[in-house]
């Protein structure tokens, strides 16, 4: 009897303790969601960014081959000209692409080389423009060929030094109004095909004071190679000036330099010459 008493206390004794176990408080569940929190964005983040990272490699590997396809394209020309050609992939209309061939001068050796520079635009996940530039040496131009650039060259920056295009700008270059030069103009002062003026021949008529003669008249010229041509048979020769100046021993009337100077300058030389006598005389 009493062993079985002492039985069923220490059993009510167990039962008791059970119900003494502690739950977790209010405190304690939301320390863990807090931690949870950062740890769950922090690893949204590392995702975020290898998925991204995953994302530009591809678009860099994209870009990499639009610029090489076009590299080859290149190099398997059979001739090559100075150019520029740009435009957006069919395979991949999200990236744009620019090939180049261009000359330049070696700076070691100072010869003249070709280079093509073959580009290609993407925007990386973050929305920035990234660019991929391959640039291959394509070989050094004779010395007929960077003759034949350099002039062209020389022809591009007189266009850009002659040509003016307004009739207000031709005014403004001659120092008279609008009017006089229509007058000019229906007294034979000639302009390009595509109705541009050219700063000799206004010269010309600035000179003369309105009235050339049918001798000055006929030294205009109506386009830069022509102009180019001019100024080169100046150099070489002479040619007979508004004053009647000829030969080696005149002037001309035009750059103000004696003939004999000028047979020893080039086209740019020239070139600079008239634009260096125009900003004076503004």
């Amino acid at each position: 009897m009493c062993k079985g008493r002492a039985n069923t206390v220490n059993l009510t004794g167990g039962r008791d303790c059970r119900s003494h176990q502690r739950a977790f408080s209010l405190l304690e569940v939301l320390t863990a969601l807090v931690i949870l929190a950062f740890t769950s964005s922090s690893v949204l983040y590392v995702i975020n960014r290898c998925m991204a990272s995953t994302a530009n490699s591809a678009l860099q590997m994209e870009a990499f081959q639009v610029a090489r396809e076009n590299l080859e394209q290149v190099l398997v020309s059979e001739s090559l000209t100075e150019n520029v050609e740009f435009g957006t992939s069919e395979l991949y209309p999200s990236i744009s692409w620019r090939t180049a061939v261009e000359a330049f001068s070696e700076p070691v050796s100072g010869e003249m080389w070709t280079r093509a520079v073959c580009s290609a635009d993407y925007l990386d996940a973050l929305g920035e423009t990234q660019t991929i530039e391959l640039v291959h040496w394509i070989g050094p131009l004779t010395d007929q060929q960077a003759n034949q650039l350099l002039q062209e060259e020389d022809l591009e920056a007189l266009a850009a030094d002659q040509l003016v295009g307004t009739i207000e700008e031709a005014a403004e270059h001659a120092g008279v109004d609008v009017e006089t030069i229509e007058e000019w103009l229906q007294n034979g002062l000639l302009t390009t095909g595509d109705g541009e003026f050219i700063r000799y021949n206004l010269d010309i008529y600035v000179s003369s004071g309105g009235a050339p003669s049918e001798e000055d008249r006929a030294r205009q010229v109506e386009s830069i190679e022509d102009l180019a041509m001019r100024l080169q048979a100046e150099r070489e020769d002479g040619t007979d000036g508004p004053n009647g100046s000829e030969g080696t021993g005149g002037i001309d009337p035009t750059t103000g330099l004696p003939y004999e100077e000028l047979e020893q300058m080039g086209v740019g030389e020239v070139m600079d010459r008239l634009k260096d006598r125009q900003d004076r005389s503004r």
